[in-house]
């Protein structure tokens, strides 16, 4: 079974390279956390198949604040780890601004039912 995490990132807010690494970064990190701190075992083994696998993740796009949510939706009522990360406001963008959604790590194969179609940020 392989596994990914997929990131995805607004387009539309026209953030700079180094803030949409930052946004990229925070909501994988926090994705992890939420493996790290849930009971459940099966995201724990897909997080230890997944560092063993070469830690596989892709950055995908969309073009609005709902599409990013109906992602992470998605992503909750299939039961994956996932994130949402709202911006403090420090720089570029307002507070409060949702930015990017991290997905899994999980099976590809799940992941890829609400991201397969995305294209590349």
């Amino acid at each position: 079974m392989v596994m990914k995490q997929s990131i995805v990132l607004r387009k539309d807010l026209k953030m700079g390279h180094g803030k949409a690494a930052a946004q990229a970064s925070h909501a994988s990190c926090d994705a992890i956390f939420e493996i790290i701190d849930s009971n459940k075992k099966d995201w724990k083994e897909w997080l230890d198949l997944w560092k063993k696998q070469g830690q596989m993740k892709v950055v995908l796009k969309v073009n609005s604040r709902d599409e990013i949510e109906e992602i992470y939706n998605q992503a909750l009522q299939l039961g994956l780890p996932c994130s949402i990360i709202s911006d403090a406001g420090r720089t570029q963008l307002p507070p409060g601004t949702i930015t990017a959604v991290a997905i899994g790590p999980g099976p590809e194969e799940i992941i890829d039912k609400i991201t397969g179609k995305l294209k590349l940020y």
